[in-house]
């Protein structure tokens, strides 16, 4: 079997993104990445993962090397990694990197709720009145008016569900990042938005390494609200239900 992976894009915008993003969260010392072995017109060449079934131990190593890529930082909020220009991608949608927020809350509800917020309500995935629901979570994240707002930017992957955390003989390797500054309770919602295995081994390590702030298990459907939304504008149906419900939850924090 090959040690590389090509793996192909048709446009120099995500290619580049994620090139960057892999690089980036590399630099933090903390989580290994899938190697960028070259950037190529047809996509990157990557190293390939030989997956092995995770341990309990591997969970927790996972969840310590986490919060040292977290604790390396960013520049600002939603600062993209130094080596890219212009904005970055999540699936096949832009992620606006171009902010100027000082406050996490206002970054969270400007750039990445209420785009697409929009582009669900226009696509007639959300209703006005759901849609409505959701915007109410912008306008108290704008208002200041939730809990849990960090004191300064970390180093994210951005897009971390289970499907982009492999699993090696060394541990865990990340791969297809959204990298970006943020909130880390960002990442550790999303590894638990589709399940992970040992997932309360990765976050009991990650919040005894991080000293995450108190009642941070009660925001994970705020933090989940972004990737909702990007999946209800992808794929429609269910998501919709479940970016809502997230919203509601939110609100009666």
């Amino acid at each position: 079997m090959s040690e590389t992976f090509l793996k192909r894009h048709d446009r120099p915008g995500p290619r580049d993104a994620e090139a960057a993003g892999l690089r980036w969260l590399a630099a933090a010392g903390g989580v290994a990445v899938c190697p960028v072995l070259a950037v190529r017109d047809d996509g990157l060449l990557l190293r390939r993962v030989e997956g092995v079934p995770p341990t309990a131990a591997d969970a927790e190593a996972f969840g310590r090397d986490l919060a040292r890529t977290h604790a390396a930082g960013a520049d600002r909020f939603g600062a993209p990694p130094p080596d890219l220009a212009g904005d970055g991608w999540i699936a096949a949608l832009p992620l606006p990197m171009t902010t100027t927020s000082t406050r996490w809350s206002e970054f969270f509800a400007e750039h990445r709720l209420r785009p697409h917020l929009r582009a669900a309500r226009d696509a007639g995935h959300l209703t006005a009145a759901d849609a409505e629901v959701v915007d109410a979570v912008c306008e108290r994240l704008l208002a200041g008016d939730l809990p849990g707002e960090p004191s300064a930017p970390a180093r994210l992957h951005g897009d971390l569900w289970s499907g982009n955390v492999l699993w090696s003989s060394d541990g865990a390797v990340l791969i297809d990042p959204a990298a970006h500054g943020g909130h880390p309770e960002t990442d550790l919602a999303m590894l638990a938005l589709f399940g992970l295995p040992h997932l309360d081994r990765v976050l009991a390590a990650h919040a005894e390494a991080a000293s995450l702030a108190p009642g941070w298990r009660r925001r994970v459907p705020l933090h989940q609200l972004h990737p909702l939304l990007v999946h209800t504008v992808l794929f429609g149906g269910g998501y919709a239900g479940q970016a809502v419900r997230a919203a509601r939850e939110t609100l009666a924090l």
